[in-house]
């Protein structure tokens, strides 16, 4: 689509191409203008202007409370990831005036990789090592990221490193409570083992960590793998990013692969499966390639299932209120059940 739509996927090309001229950045039209899909909420637009292909970010038509600070906060980490060896969308610029299209945003070059969920090419689908390969670079990138000195990186104050952990379980008992206040919803009794799974969290807490930045919603879905081979070509969906403790990125994937040779209708996975890195050998590469102690591991990964179980639970009780699809919300709640499931076995 040609500059002369004027408007596409919530984004004034005028105005856009006002904004990057006044950034000295492209010269012409904009043209070939086209939605990217991508499982997420935030819009994606793909366009040229002279030589160049470009990918805007934006949050969604429908603006939440903090929907332009989570924009400002994904360019922020992005800036930080410049050169420091975790494959990441390059950013172009940022826009954090919202005046410009309505919410504020972000350009950043095309990447040049796939989605394993969304499907596997042939070379991936048809080579078990190259889909071995791609489990191993995950834990790489987030070995990678938790390694950088966030104060170079110029995130000092991205994220509140002070009782991290003994905030945690807190934080979200409270969030599930609030979820009281949609009515139908069958209360935290829905969810067999909330309890059980809070109190283990709280007695077993480590005592301390070493902060780091995390990805926040590390899992195969949100990663983008290369089309030559196993290596990623980026980490993407950066809005849940912080300071904090990075084994909970690797905790949060544990939390999603499968566990078996089967992956089941909660797990993110990609077909085919066959030949995919187990959980043992995630944990076992990651301690090689980030050094940190992995003794207190089962407590990352029951803290991602809690944590992601009572997020996943909201929309179920927003779909008990008539506030979202119920199919939608039933399926969400099975997951949350799910990792409620997980999380009891790994505390046996």
């Amino acid at each position: 689509m040609r500059e002369g739509a004027m408007m596409i996927e919530g984004v004034d090309l005028a105005a856009l191409r006002v904004w990057m001229d006044g950034q000295g950045i492209g010269t012409g039209p904009i043209v070939d203008a086209h939605p990217l899909s991508g499982g997420t909420q935030n819009i994606l637009l793909r366009f040229t202007r002279g030589e160049e292909v470009y990918v805007l970010r934006r949050p969604p038509f429908n603006l939440r409370a903090n929907s332009n600070e989570a924009m400002r906060r994904e360019a922020r980490v992005l800036a930080g990831l410049a050169g420091k060896g975790v494959p990441h969308p390059r950013l172009i610029a940022a826009c954090p005036d919202e005046a410009v299209i309505g919410a504020a945003f972000y350009l950043m070059e095309p990447v040049d990789g796939f989605n394993p969920v969304a499907g596997l090419p042939p070379l991936h689908a048809g080579d078990p090592v190259i889909r071995h390969r791609i489990g191993l670079s995950m834990v790489e990138a987030i070995a990678a990221l938790g390694a950088i000195d966030y104060r170079a990186a110029g995130l000092e104050g991205f994220g509140k490193t002070d009782n991290y952990l003994e905030r945690q379980v807190g934080r979200w008992r409270a969030q599930l409570a609030s979820y009281a206040d949609l009515p139908g919803w069958p209360g935290p009794d829905a969810i067999p083992g909330v309890d059980t799974v809070g109190r283990w969290l709280d007695r077993h807490r480590p005592a301390d960590f070493r902060p780091g930045i995390i990805h926040g919603d590390f899992h195969l879905a949100n990663v983008m793998v290369r089309p030559d081979g196993g290596d990623l070509a980026a980490v993407v969906d950066w809005e849940l990013s912080t300071i904090g403790d990075p084994l909970l990125d690797l905790g949060w994937l544990l939390a999603t692969w499968p566990e078996g040779d089967v992956p089941r209708a909660t797990d993110v996975a990609a077909t085919p499966w066959q030949g995919f890195a187990t959980p043992a050998e995630l944990v076992a590469h990651y301690g090689a390639v980030s050094g940190r102690d992995l003794a207190a591991l089962d407590w990352y990964v029951v803290l991602a299932c809690f944590k992601l179980g009572i997020i996943l639970e909201g929309t179920y009780a927003r779909a008990c209120a008539g506030k979202a699809p119920r199919e939608t919300g039933d399926r969400l709640h099975a997951h949350s059940v799910d990792l409620f499931a997980r999380a009891l076995r790994r505390i046996g």
